[in-house]
C-alpha cells in the first residue's frame, strides 16, 4: 500500500536538518498542512537571516515508509489516530514515531519503570515483581529496554503488556544482548522509536527516549539509580509535565540507591507495592489532567505579523545565553505569534538554539 502524500511531506519536514518538533508543531499550526510548511522554509530562513535548511529528499522519505512498513510496524502521528494524547501534551512531542505490536497498549493507563543498568539483584526482583502486580491490575508498564531495572520491568509485565521505548532505530537491537526480549516485545507489547530504521542509538537520543517514556506515562517509578543517571532524567521530565514521581527507597550505604533517597527526600511518593503506585495514581483520576489537542491551525501568518522592528528587538534581547522564551515576549513587548514567528525564522535560518525548559539562544 503506497504512504500518502501528508504522511510523506510530513516524515520529510521533521527529518529536515535543524527542524525539531517544536519548529515542526510551529510551522504546522501557522501553515495548516507539512506541504504548506515545506514551500515557506525557504522564506522563513531568508527573513531569519540564514541560508534556508536543505530539504529531506521525497525519494527518502518514500524508501523510509517502505522499511518501517517492511519490518511490520507503523507511524504514529502527532494529533492522529492512535498517537497517545498524553504524550502529545508536551511541547516537543515527538512528530512521528514508529511502532510494532500491539498498539491497544497505547489506550490503557501507563506506568514507568525505570532504573540503574548496574542494579542490585533485589532491585531487579522487585523491579520484575511490581511490573507483574501492575500488569494484573490492567497497566501498561513501560520502560527503555535497557539493562537491569528496564529489562527486569519488561519481563514482568511481558504476559500483560509492556512497552518498550528504544533510543536507536526500531530494527536496532541495543544493548545486544536484549535482541530477543526485544523481539518477544514486539510481537506480545508494543515497541516504539522515534528514529528511522537502521539508526544505531547514540549518547544524545537518550535523553529524547526519556521524555517519550515519561510522556507516555501517567507517572513514573524509579526502583534504583545512582545520582546524575539516566533515570533521574526521565523522573525530572516526568515532574515538569505534571507526572507523578514516585521512587523505591534503599539502603543509605548502597550508591545505587542514592538518587531514589534523594527524590523522595525532594518530595516523591515513596514507593513499596502496586498498591501505593495505583493509590497515588488512581484518587486524582489517573494522573493526568484532560487531554488537549496537540495543536490547531492559527492560520496563514502574514509576514507584516512580524515587522522589522519586532524583528530587531527579539534578535537584541538573544545572546548565547539561554533565556526563557516567555521573558523574550514580555520584554519584547510585542504580540506572542510575532514574537514566536521571528524565532521559528531564525532556527529556520540557523541562528538560534532551543534548549530544555522553554529557553532560546543565538546559535554558537
Amino acid at each position: 500500500m503506497s504512504a500518502s502524500a501528508d504522511l510523506i511531506d510530513r516524515l520529510r519536514l521533521i527529518r529536515t536538518t535543524g527542524i525539531g518538533p517544536i519548529a515542526y508543531r510551529q510551522l504546522l499550526m501557522r501553515f495548516g498542512s507539512a506541504s504548506a510548511a515545506l514551500n515557506a522554509i525557504p522564506d522563513l530562513a531568508g527573513r531569519g537571516g540564514g541560508k534556508p535548511p536543505a530539504i529531506f529528499a521525497r525519494d527518502r522519505a518514500e524508501r523510509e515508509i517502505a522499511a518501517v512498513e517492511k519490518l511490520g510496524g507503523r507511524y504514529l502521528v502527532l494529533g492522529q489516530g492512535l498517537y497517545p494524547r498524553a504524550l502529545a501534551e508536551l511541547e516537543n512531542a515527538p512528530p512521528l514515531l514508529t511502532a510494532k505490536g500491539n498498539l491497544s497498549l497505547l489506550e490503557r493507563s501507563m506506568i514507568a519503570i525505570v532504573g540503574a543498568r548496574n542494579a542490585s539483584a533485589a532491585a531487579c526482583r522487585f523491579a520484575r515483581s511490581l511490573a507483574h502486580d501492575l500488569g494484573r491490575e490492567d497497566v501498561t508498564v513501560v520502560s527503555g529496554l535497557a539493562r537491569g531495572i528496564d529489562s527486569a520491568a519488561h519481563d514482568g509485565s511481558l504476559d500483560s503488556g509492556t512497552i518498550a521505548v528504544i533510543a536507536g532505530g526500531i530494527d536496532f537491537y541495543y544493548p545486544p544482548e536484549n535482541e530477543a526480549r526485544q523481539n518477544d516485545i514486539a510481537e506480545r507489547g508494543l515497541l516504539i522509536a522515534e528514529m528511522p530504521p537502521g539508526t544505531e542509538p547514540r549518547a544524545r537520543h537518550f535523553p529524547y527516549r526519556n521524555r517519550i517514556i515519561a510522556g507516555l506515562s501517567d507517572g513514573t517509578v524509579v526502583v534504583e539509580a545512582a545520582p546524575r543517571s539516566g533515570s533521574l532524567i526521565t523522573a525530572r521530565l516526568a515532574a515538569e509535565s505534571g507526572r507523578e514521581v514516585m521512587a523505591v527507597p534503599g539502603s543509605p550505604l548502597d550508591p545505587r540507591a542514592q538518587g531514589c533517597n534523594q527524590l523522595i527526600r525532594d518530595g516523591a511518593t515513596l514507593i513499596q507495592s502496586a498498591a501505593d503506585v495505583l493509590e497515588t495514581l488512581r484518587p486524582i483520576g489517573g494522573g493526568v489532567a484532560s487531554p488537549r489537542m496537540p495543536f490547531e491551525h492559527e492560520g496563514p501568518t502574514d509576514p507584516a505579523d512580524a515587522d522589522h522592528d519586532i524583528r530587531a528587538r527579539v534578535e537584541e534581547l538573544l545572546g548565547p545565553s539561554p533565556v526563557p522564551v516567555d521573558e523574550i515576549v514580555r520584554l519584547a513587548e510585542a504580540p506572542a505569534g510575532s514574537v514566536q514567528l521571528v524565532l521559528l525564522e531564525l532556527e529556520l535560518g540557523g541562528r538560534l538554539e532551543r534548549h530544555a525548559g522553554g529557553k532560546v539562544s543565538l546559535a554558537a
